[in-house]
């Protein structure tokens, strides 16, 4: 099995601890970005995955390459081109203040590059399934063309398409909404990954949730899956992440999975003090592909999906930076955070 990634990976720059922007004068300084994450994920989980971008030819983009390649990421379908490494800054937030991003993208690599750029046949070489995200069609009218052109070679091949429709309404700025770009990708896709925003949003399709009353309805959520499933009749599988806001350190996490005969609800991590929850959904992402291509059922997929995510909101950095085993761990009901030795 081969996964491949196509997105942007930028340069984080986060404040130190819970400290506003520039409380101290200095950024801690990684990398990160969606499809990256889930690329590095599922590498060490073991499963081949590439990742493919287009990065400046610069000393700090090298540096990002070779990041990339301890994890044993394959790269050599990361090309180079004018344009600039994309940044963003993050502001941990702490209690009720919540967290904070500042995007800095506008003209990187990826963004002006155009579908011609990209040889296909190479890229997929040996792939048997494409993951994308919402995230780099709101880079600019040139990405989306090429997220676009992407999942329609992946189909055309016969290679599975994931897509997490993660919505951002800070990058939806040229001109185009997200329902316009993201309708069309769904529509061919295999496995679609949301929350509930991320499906009103770019879909168009709403129930009556309140995800900060600590109170949520699955039933709700058995009717999100079954109309994203009703609109969108080329999707197997629908999978909705389910997360309880109740602080910028307390969480509530779940998620619920639908493949048109049976719905199923994982159990509930209640997540404190949390460390980093940005790359929350990425791993959570890159667990439900590794779950549906090692488990017998679509249940432990989602279970697996769900418990590495609740890990990945222990550890600083984009990157989820945990192993089959320490996963399988927590599904077994071993959260006790006790010391190994």
């Amino acid at each position: 099995m081969k996964v491949t990634c196509l997105g942007e990976i930028m340069l984080r720059l986060k404040s130190y601890g819970n400290e506003r922007f520039l409380q101290s004068p200095g950024f801690e300084a990684t990398f990160g970005g969606g499809e990256a994450n889930v690329a590095v994920s599922l590498a060490n989980y073991g499963i081949k995955s590439d990742f493919v971008t287009f990065l400046p030819d610069n000393a700090i983009a090298d540096e990002c390459v070779r990041q990339l390649k301890s994890f044993g990421v394959g790269t050599d379908n990361i090309m180079r081109g004018p344009g600039r490494l994309g940044i963003y800054y993050l502001e941990t937030g702490a209690c009720q203040r919540p967290s904070k991003v500042v995007y800095d993208r506008e003209g990187s690599s990826v963004s002006i590059a155009d579908v011609d750029s990209y040889d296909w046949d190479k890229i997929f070489e040996d792939t048997t399934w494409l993951h994308i995200t919402g995230i780099t069609p709101a880079l600019s009218q040139n990405a989306a063309d090429v997220a676009l052109a992407a999942v329609t070679e992946a189909n055309l091949r016969g290679i599975t398409v994931s897509v997490d429709l993660n919505y951002r309404k800070n990058l939806w700025k040229y001109g185009v909404e997200a329902k316009e770009v993201m309708t069309k990708i769904a529509a061919l896709t295999d496995v679609i990954i949301a929350n509930e925003e991320d499906c009103q949003k770019s879909l168009g399709i709403t129930v009556d949730v309140d995800v900060t009353s600590g109170n949520i309805d699955d039933d709700k959520y058995m009717e999100l899956t079954g109309k994203v499933m009703e609109q969108y009749p080329n999707a197997k599988i629908v999978a909705v992440t389910l997360r309880e806001s109740i602080s910028a350190d307390h969480n509530g996490w779940r998620a619920c999975i639908n493949d048109g005969e049976t719905f199923y609800v994982t159990r509930r991590y209640d997540i404190t003090d949390i460390v980093d929850r940005v790359g929350g959904g990425d791993s959570f992402a890159a667990g439900l592909i590794y779950g549906l291509n090692t488990y017998d059922s679509d249940e432990k997929a989602l279970d697996f999906a769900v418990a590495a995510s609740c890990l990945k909101h222990t550890i600083p950095g984009d990157f989820n930076r945990v192993t089959v085993k320490e996963v399988e761990t927590l599904m077994a009901g071993d959260g006790s955070g006790r010391v190994q030795r």
